[in-house]
């Protein structure tokens, strides 16, 4: 019998983009915009891609890095306040094995030329499947892809 373990973390992310709090918004609530900056990537395949970015909905993505195992997000909409703030639960998938489950804000306030972003994840890492400091990092990764979005001519789908 495998061990069960949890790892508790929390972490925040700080980014400021050159782009309004609206463009930053979009590039989240439009599904096709999203897909291109959160979900697709060079070496991974999308098998499945739908949103329903609402307070209840669900974004649900299942992906494969090459020919490795098969992955799943599973992501529900908490709370969305346009422009200002978004608040997911989400879990993470590998092949059959749950590797994490998640609270994620996103909280976007206006600055001098842009926008600035604030993520914030509470996580339980589970099984050693998955850490705190690979989610961070990875988390960091989506948001430098968001940036060449919001900051580029992409936003527009």
């Amino acid at each position: 019998m495998t061990e069960r373990s949890i790892t508790h973390a929390t972490f925040t992310v700080e980014r400021i983009y050159a782009a309004s709090p609206e463009r930053v918004f979009q590039a989240h609530a439009d599904p096709a915009i999203k897909r291109k900056w959160y979900a697709e990537g060079e070496g991974w395949i999308i098998d499945s891609y739908a949103s329903d970015f609402r307070v209840g909905g669900m974004e649900i993505t299942e992906f494969r890095f090459g020919d490795g195992p098969p992955m799943r997000n599973d992501t529900l909409y908490l709370d969305i306040v346009p422009n200002q703030r978004m608040i997911t639960s989400y879990a993470m998938m590998i092949g059959g094995d749950r590797i994490s489950a998640s609270l994620a804000s996103i909280e976007l306030t206006p600055v001098d030329g842009g926008t600035r972003l604030v993520f914030t994840e509470q996580g339980a890492y589970l099984d050693g499947f998955d850490n705190p400091a690979q989610r961070e990092a990875g988390s960091r990764e989506l948001l430098e892809a968001l940036a060449k979005a919001v900051e580029g001519e992409t936003v527009s789908a």
